[in-house]
Order: structure tokens, then sequence, then C-alpha cells
């Protein structure tokens, strides 16, 4: 142990416990013990809450998603097709056209909804299996098709899909056509018999129904144009590398986005709430930390004499700057352990236990989901031994100019 370490722990381990500085000492210790353990629960909350809306979008995206630069729309040729399914590391494609519509069951309650057309039976994307809570996952058996319709969606116009004879009534403008003081004539129509329910997500629930894409082919008149290819890559193969590769492949005319990058903006939304509430944090540990500042300056003055006395054995100002800088590290990090290891364990026995319930109804988890990271353990610590130097730089500072 080095002499200012030697020293500084002789006073922090100081007999007088009642006096002001001590007390004023623990609450700084206290306080950052408070505002270390805030600032780790936080954080790790905001990777939970990351994490699970990854594990949401992974249930209905697909590891890849082509998509035009402009425009809603684009022509899938044979040629492109045909080049996007043999690059290395991809699994299948899905041609996907996606357009509103107004649906209607027997009961004439009716929604409108985002149709979303598959040219699949979804059975290359067995993730989505695990949302289904009713009827089959399936687009079409035999020569029958089916839809496969979001909880919010069936809800809404009293969907059985146990009912065999009942089909949904699917509504769709025909090009060209002025809505106002239409009639009927002026919508494309057909019928579907519905096969099945989802649940993912309120977002999804409430907007989505899935179709075969030859049912939806003459409903929307699309010809050979789609929304999006979707792509599954296989396992073990690295999403990133396949991903650079259709970008070399298909150029600047469309758009290659992994899962992250098609929901960009919830992601980066998420990022800067946590930055936000990570400097909020963050300052009030600042100001928890004058305490200290004000508890070195009282401590300064105090041990005036053993100063003095170590100046005449020869201390030179660096050794005593080095004391009390000790001296406030020790104040910091001890409450900042205790802060450290308290946020861990909470986080922990959330993870294990999921001892703070979210108590909604709707929702997939039932507790709040947390999940700690390295990174934000270390930009915890980095923090508190600035605010620690700043806030005992100008005290240990002082203390040393006692010789003048």
């Amino acid at each position: 142990m080095t002499l200012p370490l030697l020293i500084a722990r002789r006073y922090f381990l100081s007999r007088k416990k009642t006096s002001f500085i001590n007390i004023i000492a623990l609450i700084s210790m206290l306080g950052v013990c408070v505002g270390t353990m805030a600032l780790v629960i936080v954080l790790s909350v905001f990777n939970g809450l990351e994490d699970f809306n990854r594990s949401l979008f992974k249930t209905f995206d697909a590891d890849l998603r082509i998509t035009p630069v402009k425009g809603k729309t684009f022509a899938v040729t044979a040629a492109l097709l045909s080049s996007v399914q043999k690059t290395a590391g991809v699994a299948s494609v899905t041609q996907v056209y996606e357009d509103q519509a107004l649906v209607r069951y027997a009961n004439d309650r009716s929604a409108v909804v985002t149709i979303k057309a598959m040219d699949d039976n979804l059975r290359s994307r067995p993730e989505i299996d695990t949302a289904l809570v009713a009827g089959r996952m399936e687009l079409q058996h035999g020569a029958v098709n089916y839809a496969v319709l979001g909880y919010g969606v069936a809800r809404t116009v009293g969907i059985n899909p146990e009912d065999p004879v009942t089909p949904l009534e699917i509504w769709y403008p025909r090009r060209g056509v002025q809505l106002a003081n239409a009639t009927q004539d002026a919508f494309n129509q057909a019928t579907i018999q519905p096969g099945g329910v989802f649940s993912i997500e309120q977002s999804f629930d409430d907007h989505y129904v899935f179709v075969p894409l030859r049912f939806a082919e003459s409903l929307f008149d699309t010809g050979n144009r789609r929304s999006a290819l979707e792509v599954q890559v296989r396992n073990g193969t690295d999403v990133e590398t396949v991903q650079s590769r259709l970008r070399d492949q298909l150029g600047e005319t469309f758009r290659v986005q992994n899962q992250d990058e098609q929901h960009a903006g919830l992601f980066r939304a998420i990022q800067i709430e946590k930055l936000f509430v990570f400097v909020t944090l963050i300052f009030i540990v600042a100001i928890a930390s004058f305490n200290i500042f004000f508890s070195l300056t009282m401590l300064t003055i105090e041990k005036k004499e053993d100063v003095a006395t170590l100046f005449a054995m020869g201390a030179w100002p660096g050794l005593i700057r080095r004391i009390f800088l000790a001296e406030g590290a020790l104040v910091a990090f001890s409450g900042a352990f205790v802060g450290l290891i308290a946020g861990v364990a909470i986080c922990w026995l959330q993870q294990q236990y999921g001892m703070v319930k979210m108590n909604l109804a709707d929702s997939l988890v039932d507790a709040y989901p947390v999940r700690m990271k390295v990174s934000d353990l270390a930009g915890v610590v980095t923090a508190l031994i600035l605010i620690t130097l700043a806030a005992s730089w100008i005290p240990a500072s002082r203390a040393a100019r006692q010789a003048d």
C-alpha cells in the first residue's frame, strides 16, 4: 500500500464517527451509492427493452428486407429473383406485397388493415409459429386460401377461425377511381377463409392480415410488382456478410436492411433516451459528489497540523495532493462499490425471478426485461472516476499549498 493511500485510509477510518466531517462524508457515500445503483438498473432496463423489441421483430420480420430506394414497389423479374436466391448464405426468399384495404366479416364489423401478401406458407419463418394463438399458421392448404389475422384485427371484426363457412371479405379501391360518392363497383372485392390468429405486439396485431400472394395479385392488380423481397439467412451464416453481398450485387437501386435497420427509428430513440437518462443520473451523482468537495475542504482545515508535520518530515506538495485525492476516492468508490454490487444484484434477481411486473394484459412478457452490459458498467465507473477527481482536486491542491 502506497504512503498516500495509507494515510488517506487512516483518515477514512477515523474513530470520530460523530464528527461533522464524517457525517458529510457518509452523506456523500450514500448519494454516490444510490446514484450508481440507479444507473446500473436503469441502463440495464433499457438494454432489456432493446432486446425485447428485437425478439418481437425477429418473430415478424425476415433477417433481411430488400426494398426499392425510390417508390413503394418494384418489378420482380425471374433474373432478379434468381440472383438473390443464388447469393451465398441465402436460405429462402419471400416475395411480399403490402397495401391497405378494408376487411369485413359476417357481422358487418369492418376495419382498415394492412394486407401483407406472401408467396409461401410461412414455412421458412419458424419463429412466427410461436405467435399463433388460434387456428393454423398457413396461407394455403391444397386449393384453399387462408388469411392469418392479427389478434387486434380479429377482435375488432369478430373473427372465428374455427368457423369453416363464413369468409372474410376484403375490399380494395380500383385504380383511378375517385372514392368520393363511390359505389361498390369502385372496389375490387374478394373473400378468403380465416385460418388463424397471431399475437406479437399491439402495433402488429391491430393492423396486419397475412394472405397468399396469388390471392392478392388479382385483388390489388399487382402484376409482377412487389413491395419487398424478404430474405432468410442460412443457420450459422453471418447476416451482415450476406447483407453486404446483396448490396454489392443489387447496387444502389435497392435498399438491403437487417432487422435493426428496418426499425432504425425505434432503436435510435431508445439509445437517445438511454443517453439522456445516463447524463441526468450522472448529473445527480455529480451533485451528490459536491459533498466530497465540502468534506475534503473541512478535512484539510482539520488536518492542517498533520499536513505541517508531514512537510516538516520532508513531504512534498505532490504527496499531500495525492493523500487528499486518495481520501476523496475512498469516499466515492466505497459508495460506488456498494451501489454497483446492489445494482447488479437487483438486476440479477429481476432476470431470474421477475420481481417487478409490467402488469399489462396484452404484454408478451410478464416482468420488465433487463440485461447488464460490461460497457455500461465501465462507462459508469469511468464517469465516477472523473467526477471524483473533479470534486477532490481543488481541496487537495489547497492542502498541497499549505507549505507556502
